[in-house]
């Protein structure tokens, strides 16, 4: 299981702890606002983060995750997509392919979720996650290039259950896939975009 990199746990960022309900309210405040910023972006981000809270639990309690740990994984796919509030909405929405130019700008969504993250306590201890939710096993992502167990394992999780959440739902461009089609998919990009053990570990989940 050292593969599959549970020493996350001991490296990300200590969290600020409040107390009292004062505290307790403004975190509540917090996160609902941006949650509300996020669906006003894109009608889809609610469904979408709420499908993939549950698939990211799953894999999280198969890998072994802590409770801690799975509230913040949690927490990181609620808010993962954050910098797209930042992305104007004729690229965001757009129903076909994207430019070149309106690829890069799309991008750049994992930095400014980061950054925005990072102006938040209730968010900072995940804003390294954002950064780098759209790594690659192969080191052919971004922002960073990361590969391997370089990417936090709280990505490796994300990555899986994004694209199978991408892949089960239609989009303004193409249709569904079947589940069937689906799941090979992901068989076939372990090793390149997935991390291939979590990969053969959600095959059982």
């Amino acid at each position: 299981m050292k593969h599959v990199g549970l020493e996350y746990e001991e490296k990300q960022k200590p969290r600020e702890n409040g107390c009292g309900p004062e505290f307790m309210c403004e975190y509540t405040w917090t996160l609902s606002a941006l949650k509300n910023l996020l669906s006003q972006k894109d009608f889809g981000t609610k469904s979408h983060s709420d499908r993939l809270i549950e698939q990211v639990t799953t894999l999280g309690r198969k890998v072994g995750l802590s409770s801690r740990d799975l509230s913040d994984l949690r927490l990181f796919a609620k808010f993962h997509d954050l910098g797209k509030t930042f992305i104007p909405n004729k690229i965001l929405l757009k129903k076909g392919p994207l430019t070149e130019e309106e690829w890069d700008i799309m991008k750049m969504h994992s930095e400014f979720g980061a950054g925005l993250a990072n102006s938040f306590n209730e968010l900072a201890h995940i804003a390294d996650c954002i950064l780098y939710h759209h790594e690659r096993w192969d080191g052919l992502g971004y922002p960073k290039g990361l590969c391997g167990l370089k990417i936090p394992l709280f990505c490796r999780i994300l990555s899986i259950a994004d694209a199978w959440d991408a892949m089960v739902s239609d989009r303004p461009y193409r249709d569904a896939m079947s589940f069937a089609d689906a799941a090979s998919e992901i068989e076939v990009n372990a090793g390149t975009q997935l991390d291939p053990t979590l990969v053969e570990i959600w095959r059982h989940t």
